[in-house]
């Protein structure tokens, strides 16, 4: 199963999209914790989704690039895995935190913003652990990414937006059309020059 999957290339590497550059690679040793609640009520219903929350863990690869995170699940020995690749937009990344618990790894908090259809619903979390690399540079690498690509994005809705078209005003309190015609040539009674 994937989950905003990516497609792969036959060695399992992410097919990059237009225009995309990789930031970073982590090749080995990225232990990815999804935390996908209960479904929101459906419908009429009064009551919850799906029967419960989900928790998917996996072990695998991860890419950060200009456009969105990537990780990709290693193929296990038996079996398959419980999710196969999770590809996110940096804008669909709601927010990230760094965090160092007083007992235990360090590790990358992130809240993923649903796409519909994509196997994933609003209030999904995960967390990224690496086993033998920094994780510090890697969160300051994708939180400077992420906040260019809604900069960026911003920008491009402004630029679409632009200004509205302006027409020329009509006489103040009046609902019919201003027509240039209306205005006076010469001044009025009592006006010296």
């Amino acid at each position: 199963m994937a989950l905003n999957w990516a497609t792969l290339s036959p060695s399992r590497q992410p097919t990059p999209l237009p225009h995309e550059l990789t930031i970073r690679t982590i090749d080995s040793g990225v232990e990815l914790l999804l935390q996908i609640p209960d479904a929101p009520p459906s419908g009429g219903a009064t009551s919850g989704g799906s029967g419960g929350s989900k928790k998917l863990k996996e072990v695998g690869r991860i890419w950060l690039t200009d456009q969105r995170l990537i990780f990709v699940a290693d193929l296990p020995t038996k079996g398959s895995p419980s999710f196969d690749s999770l590809s996110v937009p940096h804008t669909s990344l709601i927010s990230t935190k760094f965090e160092q618990p007083r007992f235990g790894q360090n590790y990358l908090a992130i809240e993923i913003k649903a796409t519909p259809g994509c196997g994933l619903v609003d209030g999904t979390r995960a967390e990224v652990r690496f086993k033998d690399k920094g994780l510090f540079e890697f969160t300051s690498a994708l939180e400077k990414t992420r906040e260019r690509s809604i900069y960026m994005k911003r920008q491009s809705a402004e630029e679409e937006d632009g200004l509205p078209a302006y027409s020329t005003p009509g006489p103040s309190g009046s609902s019919s059309p201003y027509v240039p015609g209306d205005v006076p040539d010469e001044n009025p009674p009592g006006y010296d020059d």
